[in-house]
């Protein structure tokens, strides 16, 4: 009888494991915390982005292109990178990289992932008109603003709502190099 149970256990381990696509899911079965890699929320932006944002009427555009996430390993923060254009009715648009840190936040609402105090860390503009004046820096801080109230940059999958039902997410945080969320009862 007790060779049966530990046959049982061989064989059924390594199936439960091999049914969770990610070591996260598998926290959020056996664990309080799931986990969230640089790859995963790379994957999720990259389904998101080119996009477009319009102020005045589409008189002054914004777009955003090419984003790159990287989590440092020794910070709190992720970063987050894009390709910039940032155009104006009568002008040539003035082209170049937007970086970021911020921290994440869990919204219910959304099931995702946000941005939480996020932080323009450089903005480098090439071309003519590339200086960023007052309607442009506005542009970028009114759609960092509401890219981090509105729109996740990870958004849990069914599956992973069903195996964490019941248990609350206390908080989010960021750490070696990870996403973790933090679970209550």
């Amino acid at each position: 009888m007790r060779k049966l149970r530990v046959l049982l256990v061989t064989l059924l381990l390594p199936m439960a494991a091999a049914a969770c696509s990610s070591f996260g899911m598998l926290g959020a079965m056996l664990g309080s915390q799931v986990t969230f890699t640089q790859p995963q929320l790379q994957h999720a932006l990259d389904g998101h982005f080119p996009r477009r944002y319009e102020r005045l009427g589409g008189l002054v555009t914004l777009d955003l292109t090419e984003p790159t996430l990287s989590i440092p390993y020794n910070a709190n923060r992720l970063r987050l990178e894009f390709d910039v254009t940032l155009g104006a009715s009568g002008r040539r648009s003035a082209r170049g990289h937007l970086a970021l840190s911020s921290g994440l936040r869990y919204d219910p609402a959304t099931r995702g992932l946000h941005l939480h105090e996020p932080v323009i860390e450089a903005l480098d503009v090439d071309g003519p008109g590339a200086a960023v004046d007052a309607t442009g820096a506005e542009l970028l801080q009114a759609w960092l603003a509401d890219y981090a109230r509105q729109e996740p940059v990870y958004r849990l999958s069914d599956s992973l709502v069903e195996r964490i039902a019941g248990r609350r997410i206390d908080s989010t945080t960021i750490r070696d190099g990870v996403v973790v969320l933090n679970l209550g009862q």
